[in-house]
């Protein structure tokens, strides 16, 4: 049986870690895998993740299944963080999963079940992984125009244009804040532009927000997200906690199923659960517990809040130094959307070819469509980045 197997195609940025690694270059910069990091280069454990695993391990005392859904306070906690008072509770089902890449899964397996002939609609470009899980799904799906290879912001006009095409019970994937890959992302009047397609066409909204926190803050991240789901008759939303909580290992996410009509939530929960049962059984509990504490813990909450800021703010800072060490550097204001993008990754909107030219001559290691982690820079590596990419022609 075994030998009837192909080689898939191997994960570019995982590529790009091992060859990131082999670099004996001292100068070497990582830009590549999307994860935060601080100023020394570590991705921390935030304080209140350690003071709630403490307390866990003092007052867990059994390790039992929770239900399929998960525990059913980790999804009021987390309905309230992404959705605040925009929805009623009543009209939410919940099931947390293993990242919010199970989420997307559980999503995908979702829009499969109600609407097998439903296109999803993605950004171009959109998180790869969104691609090729459609593609393993095979599901339908339709580029829409996006990312401005010219001013490096988003492509408003050829994005309407397209999501227009959409009909009655296609899907449009969209990125709730902090645009992955391009740091790109929609203002508040383009958001309403959006829901008004959406309403026209039929078509039912997916949003993955997988860095809320990260962009202007945590109420200001989540606004266009809430915006749509009050707006919609019925969305699916995809949430991590990966980024904001920093617990990447412990996989932890949450689908959001919302409809106008409270009656249809008792379906829709059941069918979360039906999902989770066919693919997992039950969800990780460990991060979703953690989680849980901190939400509902006005200490933890406060902690875990301003540390986010400080992040939040460290990659602000960054941005602001880059562009403005391009701007001395280049002696023009061509990279001032470095500034203006929000999240760990921006765009250059270069070629492979001078990404791989980067990496060959200055170490410096980035995906090959030029996106970069801005969280994989620190003060000191900053003008390393900045000489490299005047010097390459960038």
């Amino acid at each position: 049986m075994f030998e009837t197997l192909k080689a898939q195609p191997a994960d570019k940025i995982l590529a790009l870690v091992q060859a990131y690694r082999d670099d004996p270059r001292d100068t070497k910069i990582d830009l590549g895998v999307g994860v935060y990091k601080d100023a020394t280069g570590l991705t921390p454990v935030m304080r209140a993740v350690k003071a709630a695993e403490h307390k866990l391990w003092e007052e867990q005392d059994s390790k039992a299944y929770t239900g399929l859904a998960g525990d059913p306070a980790f999804g009021d906690a987390m309905i309230a963080l992404v959705l605040g008072t925009a929805v009623a509770r009543a009209n939410v089902a919940a099931a947390a999963t293993p990242g919010g890449t199970g989420a997307v899964r559980q999503a995908f397996e979702l829009i499969q079940m109600a609407a097998p002939r439903a296109r999803v609609f993605v950004s171009n470009p959109t998180w790869p992984n969104h691609l090729s899980i459609l593609k393993y799904l095979g599901m339908e799906m339709v580029p829409y125009r996006y990312f401005d290879e010219e001013t490096r912001g988003v492509d408003f006009d050829g994005m309407i244009a397209d999501l227009k095409t959409a009909r009655k019970g296609d899907v449009v994937l969209l990125h709730g804040c902090c645009h992955n890959p391009t740091g790109a992302n929609l203002n508040s009047a383009e958001w309403d532009a959006v829901i008004k397609v959406l309403l026209e066409t039929g078509a039912v909204p997916m949003i993955d927000i997988a860095y809320q926190g990260f962009g202007d803050g945590l109420d200001e991240d989540a606004a266009a997200t809430r915006k749509v789901a009050a707006a919609v008759p019925e969305c699916l939303i995809a949430a991590s906690c990966s980024k904001n909580f920093g617990i990447y290992r412990e996989r932890t996410g949450i689908l959001m199923a919302v409809s106008s009509d409270a009656s249809a939530r008792g379906l829709n929960q059941d069918t979360l659960a039906y999902l989770n049962r066919q693919n997992f059984s039950f969800p990780p509990d460990h991060g979703a517990r953690l989680v849980t504490m901190i939400l509902t813990d006005d200490a933890l909450r406060a902690d875990w809040q301003a540390e986010l800021e400080d992040v939040r703010q460290s990659m602000l800072g960054l941005r602001e130094q880059l562009a403005s060490e391009l701007r001395r550097l280049a002696g023009s204001d061509r990279f001032a959307f470095l500034a203006q993008h929000r999240g760990m990754f921006s765009r250059l909107g270069t070629t492979p070819e001078m990404v791989e030219k980067l990496r060959a001559d200055h170490g410096i290691y980035m995906v090959g469509d030029s996106r970069m982690n801005i969280a994989g820079l620190n003060a000191q590596t900053v003008p390393i980045l900045a000489k490299a990419i005047i010097d390459t022609g960038v």
